[in-house]
């Protein structure tokens, strides 16, 4: 196993190496090259923990992850016909992209690239900065052989953030929304060729060409990062905001909000234990300080699921209900505490600890999340197969919730010190030793 095959093992959670393994496995069946690219190595290669995995295919990607999702049980987000990539989520929540690596021309700036297959080599030389053109080989004769046509490693080491080529912010003006995020997320130095690069964008107003849909998928990429509100601010700053909607200015850009939003996200557990719908929570704070026209236009513009803005409009009445619910309920146990709030989503918790004023709720909240769940944690699948459970059955929930119960509620052991012997006793006409060193 290669050195860079070793880390990323250990950079990937159970259900991602699953579903990597899925993937590797499918395209080795169909014959094509697969590789590891994108965000994927940026956070692996930066030391940060993988979001989502990124494959890039040498071949039909969009033929190959609708047959894969038929078969893996993957529920496909979105297929873009125009760059050839599929999103998609598999079972535990893993998120994925397969795209084709490609070659894009632009004809003018800000125009419809024109795709066409290419190499992995074409793919990376073509992306927008140098810290997102590394691949790592998954196939089976060059498994875990590094690529790195840009030096996205060297400009990692250094914390610096560059185009890939002196006409990648120009060729789609998008990018310098994604600048902006990685900046923030990574605290990297845009180099000043980049820095130039962008400034001719802006002379040319070519952030004016920015579709929506860049916005929005920038916004749900933002909606995950805990230094969204630096990220915001600094959108505000340079004025890229009023491109989509001049109402996202000044104090309608609800700065005071996302602040305390990341103040929680600082003490939740780190661990992946909690599932939050950030964008539901984004989309809340976004909104909360606009006008219902502002906020209509909003959301047309950005082409908002109805799904998802329901998610965000109600955030605040579901989670008074929960407030509600927990202040008045009588718990005298951890497991009772427990079994209240273990089917809770996460965003609702999360809103408690931004919005609630009642102490006994804030205490509750944080009890369970920074105790009990991780404590809850602990009972693994093992240990419920060894209490007498197959996974899957009714069975497995009912002792799997028993073993949970009998930890929280187990009495800490008492440490036992012992003290140490007392020193013996001075005979007749033996003093101590300070006593001694007293009298001399």
């Amino acid at each position: 196993m290669s050195d860079y095959m070793f880390m990323l093992e250990s950079h990937l959670t159970g259900d991602q190496t699953k579903v990597l393994g899925q993937v590797r496995d499918a395209a080795e069946q169909a014959n094509l090259n697969l590789f590891l690219t994108g965000g994927a190595m940026r956070d692996m290669m930066g030391g940060f923990p993988i979001r989502d995995l990124d494959f890039t295919v040498e071949g039909p990607a969009v033929k190959f992850a609708k047959s894969f999702a038929e078969t893996s049980g993957a529920r496909i987000i979105s297929v873009d016909d125009v760059r050839k990539s599929v999103e998609l989520v598999f079972p535990g929540g893993v998120s994925a992209g397969i795209g084709m690596a490609r070659i894009e021309k632009y004809s003018k700036p800000g125009a419809r690239p024109q795709v066409s297959p290419g190499t992995i080599h074409d793919d990376l030389q073509g992306r927008d900065f140098t810290v997102n053109a590394i691949a790592l080989s998954l196939g089976k004769a060059s498994r875990g052989l590094l690529l790195d046509p840009t030096n996205g490693l060297g400009d990692l080491a250094a914390k610096e953030l560059r185009a890939t080529s002196n006409h990648a912010l120009c060729d789609d003006p998008s990018r310098i929304l994604r600048m902006f995020r990685l900046k923030a997320r990574f605290a990297l130095t845009i180099v000043d060729r980049t820095l130039s690069q962008y400034q001719g964008v802006r002379e040319a107003r070519l952030e004016t060409k920015i579709p929506a849909s860049a916005f929005e998928y920038e916004f749900r990429q933002i909606a995950r990062d805990i230094t969204a509100p630096e990220i915001l601010k600094t959108l505000d700053d340079e004025k890229l905001l009023a491109v989509l909607s001049p109402a996202l200015t000044g104090a309608k850009l609800n700065l005071p909000g996302f602040q305390k939003l990341q103040k929680v996200r600082q003490s939740l557990p780190v661990d992946g234990a909690l599932t939050v719908d950030w964008y539901a929570l984004f989309l809340f704070l976004l909104f909360e300080k606009l006008t219902s026209r502002e906020r209509s236009a909003l959301t047309q513009a950005l082409g908002i699921e109805k799904a998802e803005l329901d998610a965000a409009s109600k955030l605040e009445t579901r989670a008074t209900k929960v407030e509600k619910e927990l202040a008045g309920a009588r718990i005298t146990k951890p497991s009772m505490l427990y079994a209240r709030l273990c089917n809770v989503s996460g965003e609702l918790l999360v809103f408690l600890l931004m919005r609630s004023g009642q102490r006994i709720v804030l205490d509750r909240v944080k009890n369970y999340l920074q105790k009990y769940l991780p404590l809850a944690q602990e009972v693994t699948e093992k240990d419920v197969i060894e209490a007498g459970a197959q996974p899957g059955t009714p069975k497995f929930a009912k002792i799997q919730q028993q073993l949970i119960a009998s930890k929280l509620d187990a009495r800490p052991k008492k440490v036992v010190v012992e003290e140490p012997p007392p020193p013996p006793p001075s005979g007749p006409g033996r003093r101590s030793s300070s006593f001694a060193r007293s009298i001399t």
